[in-house]
């Protein structure tokens, strides 16, 4: 049986990035809640409008019907509008980002809690403002006219809190459209997800068992990439079974249905050969692996240097010939990069409340993340004076940062390449003085820190 607390804290996790990357469900919330006050503030009016006390009474909308509803009206009207632009504003917003950074950040934008916030002002004021408006009503012979005047008001408020979100907004938006700004979101949010990761650990780290001859095979249940990995959920699901599970798949790595997803074996003999056990066991196993259409850096560490990478080969390319921005974006991926130095180093297996190794992991090693990171830059960048140059000192910006041997291996291997795409373009004596003066500073940095 699945491990119960681990599958509500992935579906969780789940519906936290739905909310947070679709422009709907704040909005709708805003709705539903705007109907429900507009329903209860009427109720009270009919309860205390006629005791209001004098200073009260000069503070709260004091028209007739007629007034009223032109106020509701003009409110609904103007609100509904407003909510035109705005969804057109951040419409031109995507395509830009899209168009001049990388469809990457799209995400980002479509996630902006700014913009969740303003169409939830907007929308919840128009719903607010119609249901108020159903409860205005003229004298009859049966009743005198009512008018709910603290609801008015209240509409009144939301309205010019709605004009002054607009202003914010814009403002907001003129900001966010900045390269800069989605360049240090795209930082921010990578050394925030390397952080939370570093002190994640699920269980103790201990030595790998030997991978026996015969394991099973856990096959993945749908195309797309590996967006979070349960290790807890493994770790425990795998101790209720007395099994031993491996990871085949990085997280953020594109897997394709019905291929390998995970091996797990038994610990010493098994006792018999139930095929349906097994099966429901893969099965369970599977569960603790998400997927989707997209990658997210929930878990993914290497998506925010591919987005961070994917702005400077968009800078570089000839329709948009921005070799600055690609400059700037080498800036965070050596910050980023930097990070990832200094995280732990992944164990060969974590081990149960009992010490047994349960869950052997994988994941990019950080000669991979430096692939990731400079490898089509390099290629698109080596005729750039000044990307060649920041390239160079990336190296020894990291370098600095970089405390294991594997890592400055790594650092050195990227530098050779650096130097020989270099050799190949065609730059004047100066620059190339220029690229082996910080070559040498940066094998110094190397060599200083081995």
């Amino acid at each position: 049986m699945a491990d119960r607390p681990g599958v509500i804290r992935r579906q969780l996790a789940l519906l936290s990035d739905a909310v947070a990357s679709k422009l709907w469900p704040v909005p709708l919330i805003a709705v539903v809640c705007a109907v429900l006050l507009g329903i209860a503030l009427p109720l009270l009016d009919r309860v205390v409008d006629d005791d209001l006390p004098t200073w009260v009474s000069g503070l709260v909308f004091s028209g007739g019907v007629d007034a009223a509803r032109a106020v509701l009206s003009a409110i609904a009207g103007s609100l509904i509008t407003a909510t035109s632009l705005t969804f057109s504003l951040t419409v031109v917003a995507l395509q830009l980002a899209s168009s001049q950074a990388s469809p990457r950040l799209l995400r980002m934008f479509a996630s902006d809690r700014m913009v969740h916030a303003t169409l939830a002002m907007f929308l919840g004021t128009f719903a607010y403002a119609l249901t108020v408006l159903r409860t205005v009503e003229d004298a009859t012979e049966d009743a005198d006219e009512f008018v709910p005047r603290i609801a008015l008001t209240v509409a009144s408020v939301l309205t010019l809190a709605s004009v002054v979100m607009l202003v914010v907004f814009l403002a907001h938006l003129a900001r966010q459209l900045r390269v800069e700004t989605m360049m240090r979101d795209v930082h921010r949010e990578a050394s925030l997800t390397i952080n939370v990761l570093a002190d994640a650990d699920p269980g103790e780290p201990v030595a790998a068992p030997r991978r026996p001859e015969h394991v099973h095979t856990v096959l993945a249940e749908a195309s797309g990439f590996i967006t979070g990995v349960d290790r807890g959920g493994l770790i425990r699901r795998a101790a209720q079974g007395d099994i031993v599970v491996r990871e085949l798949r990085t997280v953020g790595a594109s897997v394709i249905e019905g291929t390998p997803l995970l091996e797990w074996w038994r610990r010493g003999v098994p006792d018999d050969d139930d095929l349906r056990r097994d099966e429901q066991l893969g099965a369970d196993l599977a569960g603790f692996v998400q997927s989707g259409y997209e990658r997210t850096a929930r878990q993914d560490v290497g998506f925010g240097l591919r987005q961070l990478a994917d702005v400077a080969v968009k800078a570089l390319s000839p329709g948009v010939n921005d070799p600055t921005t690609a400059v700037h974006a080498l800036g965070h991926i050596a910050a980023v990069l930097g990070d990832l130095a200094e995280r732990p180093t992944r164990p060969e297996a974590y081990a149960d409340a009992d010490g047994v190794a349960r869950l052997l992991p994988t994941g990019d090693g950080f000669d991979a993340f430096l692939e990731v990171g400079l490898a089509q830059i390099r290629h698109y960048g080596s005729g750039d004076p000044e990307v060649v140059a920041r390239l160079l000192s990336l190296i020894d910006d990291v370098a600095w940062r970089a405390r294991r041997a594997d890592q400055r291996e790594a650092l050195r291997a990227q530098l050779g390449r650096i130097e020989a795409s270099v050799d190949a373009a065609e730059f004047d004596d100066v620059e190339r003085e220029r690229f082996r003066g910080l070559a040498e500073r940066a094998r110094a940095a190397l060599s200083r820190i081995g």
